[in-house]
């Protein structure tokens, strides 16, 4: 299992270099300031919770408990649940599309997503 968290997070990291380029050249021109900063806010979160399933990748070799395993999951969807949701609120600001605003309830679930991840890393870390 701790392959697949860092072959999913170097692909993931690599989506990542690519939004956050695409965004500080392309859609500088095409968004108002608000949809830029939600999409700077996506790639910043899922850059970070890259790094946190890499670190879960490296970490389940040592403590591979259900604990760890669940938190890289858990990481994995939140980056697309958060990360997602707040693409898709960008893309929907970008071509005016109105009536799907709602999109942007997934968010939190996301960083649910995201916390709970994290309080698992730490008691997966503890036991063995």
């Amino acid at each position: 299992m701790h392959k697949k968290f860092i072959q999913i997070a170097a692909v993931l990291g690599a989506i990542t270099v690519i939004l956050g380029a695409f965004g500080a050249h392309a859609l500088k021109q095409l968004l108002p300031a608000n949809a830029l900063a939600t999409f700077e806010t996506a790639v910043r979160y899922q850059f970070y919770h890259v790094f946190a399933l890499l670190l879960t990748g490296i970490l389940y070799k040592e403590f591979s408990n259900k604990f760890v395993r669940s938190a890289g999951h858990l990481f994995i969807i939140g980056i697309i649940l958060f990360s997602g949701s707040l693409y898709l609120l960008t893309y929907l600001e970008a071509t005016e599309t109105i009536g799907y605003r709602g999109i942007g309830a997934i968010t939190p679930v996301g960083g649910l997503c995201f916390i709970s991840g994290w309080v698992l890393l730490a008691i997966g870390a503890k036991s063995k």
